[in-house]
């Protein structure tokens, strides 16, 4: 019969999963090289004073978790020993102890491995446990013979009067006492897997009651403070349940508020996230204004009251707005030189000059003592810069003069500062060379005469005689006709 390539197949599939699954069988379920040629294990020897109910084939265990099994059990002039074949992956600490134990009350005893020093070498082949190391469970019928004696002992009338009160105690209390015997039992075991951790608490628990004792008169005082604490919630009880009543709905009213405000708080903290860092830096100045302004509101307040309801100025203080003008005069130093300046009569609204535009006279000048040049650097206490690129480098302050003239120094040669120029608009009209600067200068209001950045003196007749009429004051920014 001629089978086709379907048949074929699938008698080869059948044949891999057969395959497979006796590879598994033999070499994960039934171990057979390990039980046949011991592969992956080694054996090691355990002098016991008798066999305790030990059999061959039974396991050994190690932290709870099965290792072995129990080779053979064999005689010895001084008691039994037995050979264990252990696992090579589970590294087991040779300082141990060996226990015989009994799954239940009808036999399937095993051997239980105890560490008794976690970082002891390991076991290894041929390694024998000594019998002061090991312990069997008693005698069964020792057991029994003792059990059999103490009942002996008590009286009938007693012994059934403790039945019946047993019975009457404990009637019904099956599932009770189940439960608790199963959590003694949990506790006993976590207690045994934690051990050393248990230990390390009673060693050192003494010095942790001494800091209670000589803490006594701190903790008194805590307890008193709580009890004044609860004595006051008891007195407020009234307002603790309107808390708690009332809590929900204002608790309501705050998680629709951040509803509506979902959509804009992301975008709140990002904007705080930029400007903490420039917080932090001026840390030292806003906590002088936070300091000083309390003070100013004072001293506003102190001045309001000496014409509070006076028939000068009944709404309070009084205000003079007598102006001074050019005193002190203005400073021209460090900006635009007088050729590029700007007419006032212009409306356009040109890009800044690139540079920095600030007066650049002696910080100790009378001009203009609240400009760039005498802000104070944030990082550098004591230091005055009117840049923070100053502020940060080890360079000191450099003023181009004294700040009684603009000295036409464009270039800045005399201290090595540039001065920023001022650049035309694309497609704006350059003033001619010959149009004639203009500049603000000091004059004589008795005769009109002033002098100019040139260095020459010239008269403006409106200034020291009364002003026609027909003129505005707009005429007063215009350049000179004579001089």
């Amino acid at each position: 019969m001629r089978l086709n390539r379907r048949t074929w197949i699938q008698l080869g599939v059948l044949t891999l999963v057969s395959c497979v699954a006796i590879v598994y069988m033999v070499f994960g379920l039934i171990r057979l090289p390990g039980q046949l040629f011991g592969v992956g294990r080694y054996t090691v020897t355990v002098d016991l004073p008798n066999a305790g109910g030990l059999y061959e084939r039974a396991n050994v265990t190690y932290r709870g978790t099965e290792v072995g099994q129990v080779k053979a059990v064999d005689l010895t002039p001084t008691g039994v020993k037995a050979i264990l074949s252990l696992r090579s992956d589970v590294e087991i600490p040779s300082d141990l102890e060996a226990e015989v134990h009994s799954v239940s009350a009808v036999g399937e005893q095993y051997v239980a491995l105890s560490p008794r020093t976690p970082g002891a070498p390991p076991l290894k082949d041929g390694d024998v446990i000594a019998a002061k190391d090991t312990t069997v469970p008693p005698d069964i019928n020792s057991l029994l013979d003792a059990t059999n004696r103490g009942l002996r002992a008590i009286p009938g009338d007693n012994l059934r009067t403790v039945v019946d009160e047993s019975y009457n105690a404990f009637a019904g209390l099956g599932p009770d006492l189940s439960r608790l015997i199963n959590g003694s039992t949990a506790l006993a075991v976590d207690a045994d897997k934690n051990l050393p951790a248990l230990l390390n608490v009673t060693d050192n628990v003494a010095p942790l009651l001494d800091t209670q004792t000589s803490s006594s008169d701190s903790i008194r005082a805590w307890a008193s403070h709580l009890a004044t604490i609860t004595g006051q919630l008891r007195d407020r009880d009234s307002d603790i349940k309107g808390i708690l009543n009332n809590g929900g709905a204002g608790a309501a009213s705050v998680r629709d508020l951040f509803d509506r405000l979902h959509l804009t708080v992301p975008i709140l903290a990002a904007n705080l996230a930029s400007i903490a860092p420039v917080l932090a830096t001026y840390e030292p100045g806003l906590e002088q204004i936070l300091v000083l302004l309390p003070q100013g509101v004072a001293d506003i307040q102190a001045i309001g009251l000496a014409n509070r309801f006076s028939k000068q100025n009944p709404r309070g203080s009084y205000l003079s707005f007598n102006l001074n003008f050019n005193l002190p005069p203005p400073c021209t130093t460090g900006f635009l030189p007088s050729q590029q300046q700007r007419t006032p009569a212009e409306v356009d609204a040109p890009d800044r000059p690139a540079g920095d535009l600030y007066c650049r006279v002696p910080q100790d000048s009378p001009f203009n003592v609240r400009g760039a040049r005498n802000v104070p650097c944030e990082t550098r206490p004591g230091k005055r810069a009117p840049t923070v690129k100053l502020c940060e480098s080890d360079e000191n302050y450099v003023p181009l003069n004294d700040g009684l003239n603009w000295k036409g120094d464009p270039n800045a040669t005399l201290s090595g500062q540039g001065i920023p120029q001022h650049a035309p608009a694309p497609g704006a009209s350059v003033a001619p060379a010959s149009s004639p600067p203009l500049a603000v200068a000091q004059y004589d209001p008795a005769s009109g005469n002033y002098v100019a950045p040139d260095g020459r003196v010239y008269n403006q007749t409106e200034l020291g005689t009364p002003t026609d009429p027909a003129k505005s004051w707009q005429s007063m920014l215009l350049p000179p006709t004579g001089g």
